[in-house]
């Protein structure tokens, strides 16, 4: 009678090159991700833009303006350029702790 001799492959003891490679591409690709923050733009810009516009040719400018303000908030948040809102003018706290301006 002839004996068959099986031998099981074994696998190696470290984690393969390949899949190193790829975990290493998984976390570069998700610190690639932008971070929540910079959608805000776009919805900041729709929102003023919408306001501006209806607030100055009614319904059709907010339509306008929160097409325009949506764009604008995009391509400042791609860039990174800051929201600086409005320029506050030239004033003083007072006891309570409230802004009045000169003028």
């Amino acid at each position: 009678m002839n004996r068959v001799c099986v031998a099981a492959a074994s696998r190696p003891a470290g984690l393969p090159f390949r899949l190193l490679f790829a975990g290493a591409a998984v976390l570069a690709a998700l610190s690639c991700i932008p971070q929540p923050g910079h959608a805000q733009g776009i919805v900041r810009g729709a929102q003023e833009g919408s306001y501006e516009g209806n607030r100055i040719a009614g319904p059709v400018g907010g339509v306008v303006g929160g097409a325009v303000g949506a764009g604008v908030g995009a391509v400042e948040g791609v860039f990174g350029i800051p929201h600086r809102g409005h320029r506050r003018c030239r004033g003083y706290y007072d006891g309570y702790n409230r802004f009045h301006c000169y003028r």
